[in-house]
């Protein structure tokens, strides 16, 4: 598989971080390519949670909790991926605290391209990339949801 990151530290706690990404069901509140999510599971969010991620191109994927590990983290196994070029996906968001009340948030994809070696070349450069930036926006999209609610709760 290929694995790609990004870090970010934010001006936030650990729990001001995970209290927006551990609400599972609402990615969509900050990460800027998903239009909508669709709860496939009732109950907590935790272990085996599942949503549907609908994105602006009006494609779609699953994504299904695998490990929960509260106020640290989670990773998710993603399906129906018919419509990108993956055979198979895993992604994970971790936050760590650091000093001064700060955070440091890493969200990775581990992924295997279909199309053999065809595919794993375009998996290192073309699908490199955009993760790379579709990683970013999300973090980002992360850090401004939690300064937004950090100064509603001022």
């Amino acid at each position: 598989m290929i694995h790609h990151e990004r870090i970010l530290e934010i001006d936030a706690t650990q729990d001001e971080v995970w209290a927006v990404i551990g609400r599972y069901m609402h990615i969509d509140e900050f990460a800027p390519f998903i239009a909508s999510v669709d709860a496939l599971t009732d109950g907590k969010d935790g272990m085996g949670s599942k949503r549907r991620c609908h994105f602006d191109n009006g494609s779609s994927l699953i994504e299904e909790v695998i490990e929960w590990q509260p106020n640290r983290g989670f990773r998710v196994r993603l399906s129906d991926l018919d419509p990108m070029p993956m055979q198979e996906a895993l992604a994970e968001i971790s936050v760590a605290p650091l000093e001064n009340s700060r955070s440091r948030v890493t969200w990775s994809m581990d992924y295997r391209v279909k199309y053999g070696p065809i595919g794993w070349l375009l998996g290192q450069t073309v699908m490199k990339l955009m993760m790379g930036k579709v990683l970013l926006a999300n973090l980002n999209g992360l850090a401004e949801r939690v300064r937004s609610n950090q100064m509603a709760a001022a």
